[in-house]
């Protein structure tokens, strides 16, 4: 046989039968309505609420993929489904490239994307297998003893005085495991207080997640471990979901999957914030790694699943990377996500740490968005010894917990007022750079903007009353305004009236609306107030 011919036929072969990762796309979701009908179906009626206090409706991305459609690609042949995604509306899977492609014919599958690239372009260009080294991202008066520098250094010591402490807030934990947290000291009180909610571990498929990996465990402790004189979290009265989506045995873009999912989850449950030390850049596969030119925040799929996180009213807090002192020295997946707050590392005294990865992104954003101490950070190993080590895998939960405890200071805010107030506060918010981002968080200063924006808005606001209302809604519009848009949602999050004012004619018959709470949401031109009535 013809060399050439040889080498195309086994070029051939070894993309018809090798494994390979991709994500199916469907179409559509033919039953939605049923499931937009009934809210309560698909999310929790805590999820409803912060849904409807953020002014946020519900959308077709929240139902769940058609049943029929998850059972005909389980029972395709050669196939293996390894995630799902209601949000992206697709399932990862894993098969030979031939048995992958056959599902394009079926008439409910928009497309297929391989985590191979090269394959989605039809170029059968191949790098040789490696195993990347599984690094995860590690390089009320309180006796904060050690901990204290990392928390002084927010200044949230100013938000636990003022009893902010996290306490309403709900954080999901996105890592690899949290071995051994049932059972030492430094998280009794975590048990004791009734804070840790559920876990579930997406890689095993169980919900055992005491025993596998230790990396969770000590990112956990920056939030809610407590010994006193040694350890306080900067959120030690948040309660916790702790998910387990990383396969410590190897890098696999199904670990995307897995985030993706268990941030839907996240959402599903009502959840605040994520926070997650975990990030994505080179798989074993190098066929499968990201490139810096893919950073442009919407790309890849963890950073997509990111986004739509923060569209249905949760912060999403990462791990910037360790990686600034190598050949890829740039955030990786998902903290280079448009939405997504990317936390770098610095020392104990405020300087750089050498390994904190940089940007910007490669579209031009500023990464990392903001500062904390990740060098010889104070945390618990899983024998409940407390001990230092470093990293942004300690720097981002140090921050998410510090943004929690902020948020319950300023429980009217949305995600994106609570993002922009930590921004503002940060040391180099007029001169950000790629090492620094907008620099470390002020959360003292960040809480008296925060209380000025009220002053602010209050001066310039509608007034809404009267308050409980019976049948009529009145408007007092503020000076610069003549006309409006005003919205109501119930509590499950659906649109139940939608009316136009003008300053000449400004009041709402409400009078068919059954009696509950209601939140609506007022636009004028680029001015957005939103608020909430109890009707009689």
């Amino acid at each position: 046989m013809n060399k050439k011919l040889l080498f195309v036929f086994l070029l051939l072969s070894f993309y018809g039968y090798s494994q390979e990762d991709a994500w199916v796309y469907f179409n559509d979701k033919p039953n939605a309505q049923t499931f937009l009908d009934n809210p309560s179906s698909i999310l929790t009626q805590r999820a409803l609420d912060r849904r409807a206090a953020q002014g946020i409706a519900l959308t077709i991305s929240d139902v769940p993929i058609e049943q029929a459609y998850i059972d005909a690609i389980t029972t395709s042949n050669g196939i293996e489904v390894k995630a799902l995604s209601k949000w992206l509306n697709c399932i990862h899977i894993r098969g030979s490239f031939d048995d992958i492609q056959a599902l394009s014919a079926l008439p409910y599958v928009n497309h297929i994307r391989f985590a191979n690239v090269s394959l989605n372009s039809k170029k059968a260009t191949s790098k040789p297998y490696k195993p990347v080294n599984k690094q995860l991202e590690v390089a009320t008066t309180f006796n904060y003893g050690n901990s204290a520098n990392q928390i002084q250094m927010l200044n949230g010591q100013y938000l636990h005085q003022a009893n902010y402490t996290g306490t309403g807030k709900i954080i999901a934990v996105l890592d690899s495991g949290f071995s051994a947290v049932n059972t030492i000291n430094p998280f009794n009180r975590f048990f004791t207080n009734g804070l840790y909610l559920g876990g579930y571990d997406f890689v095993a498929g169980n919900t055992d997640v005491f025993s596998t990996h230790n990396h969770g465990t000590m990112t956990l402790s920056c939030m809610v471990g407590y010994v006193n004189g040694q350890l306080v979290g900067t959120a030690p009265d948040a309660q916790y979901y702790l998910f387990i989506t990383e396969d410590v045995s190897g890098e696999n873009p199904v670990e995307e999957s897995y985030w993706v999912q268990a941030a839907e989850e996240a959402d599903r449950l009502g959840v605040d914030v994520i926070s997650t030390s975990l990030g994505y850049f080179e798989y074993d596969n190098p066929n499968y790694s990201h490139t810096y030119e893919e950073l442009t925040g919407d790309i890849a799929f963890a950073s997509q699943g990111a986004n739509i996180a923060f569209s249905k009213g949760m912060i999403v807090v990462a791990s910037a990377g360790n990686s600034g002192a190598t050949a890829n020295p740039y955030i990786g997946v998902p903290a280079e996500a448009t939405n997504v707050l990317a936390v770098g590392a610095v020392q104990s005294d405020r300087t750089y740490a050498s390994f904190s990865s940089i940007g910007p992104s490669f579209d031009g954003r500023v990464k990392p968005d903001v500062m904390a101490q990740g060098q010889n950070a104070v945390l618990s190993n899983t024998s409940g010894v407390i001990t230092t080590a470093s990293g942004t895998s300690f720097s981002c939960p140090i921050m998410a917990g510090a943004i929690t405890s902020f948020w319950q200071a300023i429980p009217w805010a949305t995600n994106t007022q609570v993002i922009d107030f930590v921004k503002q506060s940060a040391d180099r918010f007029s001169t950000p750079d790629e090492l620094y981002g907008y620099g470390i968080p002020d959360f003292q200063m960040a809480l008296d903007i925060a209380l000025l924006s009220v002053d602010e808005i209050r001066k310039g606001a509608f007034l809404v009353y009267p308050n409980p209302v019976y049948n009529q809604l009145n408007f007092s519009f503020p000076n610069n305004l003549e006309e409006a848009d005003v919205v109501f949602y119930n509590a499950l999050g659906q649109i139940v009236l939608t009316k136009s004012i003008q300053k000449t004619n400004s009041k709402i018959d409400i009078e068919n609306l059954n009696p509950g709470i209601y939140y609506y949401k007022i636009k004028s031109n680029s001015f957005v107030q939103s608020g909430k009535i109890v009707k009689k």
